[in-house]
């Protein structure tokens, strides 16, 4: 009987420390956007609509959103990143002289309704989720925004929720906007991975508090803002070890 009642409790202990080393390393992860569905997407219809100026075109019309972003942000006139994503695209039109009638703005702003997910997406998102890892967006994308892409990519379902810094009317770097998944997940900065895209978010994050991972997809150099995010890699594959705690050699 003691031999089996030691058997017992060595399984036990055993199993226990399996799930231990099993648990990730952190409780959840904050997505940026771009870091899941793919900003260039946009370019073949662009193109589409501008013949040869279709990489330019979107270049353009990123920075001026995230232009229009960071300059409401500083002056405190926010309007919703939907609206932020059309403005810059008439500026984009005017500034490279190009026509853009109704019917062509309506197409080239759906096309930030319809973004493709990268090919990594997908299985990334299943096994942080399989895994017990809560996982949401902070994200200076509009409701509408997200929730479309979302859809569209067929990845509504593997978040805890599709979280937009309009529900505070902020824009990401503000601490106001990085704090929105403090306050949703109930948990504490060192328990939220934030996933980036760009570099500056990377930093904001960072300077927020938060471990940061940077998926540095279109291999840019590191921002010069003294700060270094926790890891960085140019796929998702690297978060994932990242966040579940296997990147170890």
């Amino acid at each position: 009987m003691r031999v089996l009642m030691s058997i017992f409790f060595a399984v036990a202990i055993a199993v226990a420390a399996s799930a231990a080393d099993a648990a990730p390393r952190y409780k959840a992860v904050a997505f940026d956007y771009f870091v899941l569905v793919n900003a260039n997407s946009v370019i073949p219809k662009v193109e589409k609509e501008f013949p040869g100026k279709g990489k330019a075109f979107t270049l353009a019309w990123r920075a001026k959103q995230f232009d229009y972003g960071f300059l409401r942000s500083i002056t405190g006139r926010y309007e919703d990143f939907f609206q932020v994503t059309e403005d810059a695209l008439v500026y984009t039109a005017e500034a490279m002289q190009l026509p853009l009638p109704p019917d062509v703005r309506a197409r080239l702003l759906d096309s930030y309704l319809t973004l493709e997910p990268w090919p990594d997406t997908v299985a990334a998102l299943k096994k942080l989720k399989a895994a017990g890892v809560r996982i949401i967006t902070i994200a200076n994308f509009s409701p509408l925004m997200l929730k479309r892409n979302a859809d569209g990519a067929g990845i509504t379902d593997l978040f805890d929720e599709l979280l937009s810094t309009e529900v505070n009317h902020s824009y990401k770097p503000e601490a106001r906007a990085y704090a929105l998944g403090m306050e949703r997940l109930g948990l504490a900065k060192d328990e939220i991975v934030f996933a980036a895209f760009g570099g500056w978010d990377a930093f904001g994050a960072k300077s927020f508090g938060y471990p940061t991972y940077w998926v540095n997809r279109f291999g840019l150099p590191a921002e010069k803002l003294g700060l270094a995010p926790d890891g960085t890699s140019s796929d998702i594959a690297g978060l994932v070890r990242f966040i579940l705690g296997d990147d170890q050699p």
